[in-house]
């Protein structure tokens, strides 16, 4: 199977302010097409040697492949963590004419 020309690159933030400066960042940058912002989930994690519980608020950064190391690059200065998590999930296809507007949306 080929590698799709989108994927999702998912984040996580401290609070929906954060994740609304980086999502805004990335969409007038062209760098994504849309960015989803879900509400506020428990993360259980641990941190330098101590469990941690925090409230997260997740993000699905629409993107074309080929734009994901501009997108973090740009998204990492902005964002409030010191190890900011960036993971790339593959999308394996999706309806033509939004795959055609979310390619519109990511090309200068």
């Amino acid at each position: 199977m080929s590698e799709s020309e989108f994927v999702f690159l998912y984040s996580t933030f401290p609070d929906r302010e954060a994740a609304e400066r980086v999502g805004r960042a990335l969409v007038e940058a062209k760098l994504a097409a849309c960015v989803n912002i879900f509400p506020p989930m428990t993360s259980i994690y641990e941190w330098e040697g101590k469990l941690e519980t925090a409230p997260e608020t997740a993000v699905l950064v629409k993107t074309r492949r080929d734009l994901v190391e501009r997108a973090i690059a740009a998204a990492r200065p902005l964002h409030p963590y010191s190890v900011p998590c960036f993971l790339v999930l593959s999308i394996e296809d999706g309806n033509d004419d939004y795959l055609a507007w979310a390619r519109a949306q990511t090309t200068r």
